[in-house]
């Protein structure tokens, strides 16, 4: 499976256009401030000006979106309510499975505990990571788990990390800093 962003210009970012190619088996690291962006425009939710993205080849259109999303899992930097202010205090189980996109997901609460383990504490990355699709995307995820993001590409998942750390950095097949 193959993710593309080809020419991508951002709504409001940097008019440098962004192009990149994240391959199943491997990690492909973002750097810099439009990275968490460029998630979500894999996502479909961040406005494209100019270019596009396409899995596989096929264009992430608006009939096509709810279709290549379901390929694709997404752990975010961190939970929080749209709009409230508030000190953030990490998501509970009950808040991850509440979740639309993850309320079809077969997990009990022994797997899920067993996986967090396995990914060192981060839940969100877990959560993700059950969810078995073959495209997994995740914004500014600890350090600690680059073992844990690289063994899901050694399962032949496409894993995209937006972040600046060094542990990505050194580990990924591919770098683009944005």
């Amino acid at each position: 499976m193959i993710l593309e962003l080809n020419n991508v210009v951002l709504e409001g970012a940097d008019p440098k256009a962004i192009s990149l190619i994240a391959r199943s088996g491997q990690m492909t690291c973002l750097e810099g401030g439009s990275a968490s962006r460029c998630l979500l425009a894999m996502l479909g939710l961040e406005p494209v000006v100019r270019g596009f993205v396409s899995v596989d080849g096929e264009p992430l259109l608006p009939d096509t979106a709810q279709e290549l999303r379901s390929l694709m899992a997404y752990a975010p930097a961190q939970l929080t309510a749209e709009g409230e202010i508030c000190v953030y205090e990490p998501p509970t189980v009950q808040d991850i499975f509440s979740l639309k996109a993850n309320r079809q997901a077969p997990i009990s609460n022994g797997i899920f505990s067993e996986e967090v383990r396995r990914a060192g504490g981060a839940e969100l990355v877990a959560v993700a990571a059950l969810l078995n699709r073959p495209i997994l995307l995740c914004d500014n995820p600890p350090a600690s788990v680059v073992d844990y993001l690289l063994a899901q590409a050694g399962k032949g998942r496409v894993v995209v990390v937006a972040s600046d750390a060094a542990a990505y950095r050194e580990s990924a097949a591919s770098n683009y800093i944005l």
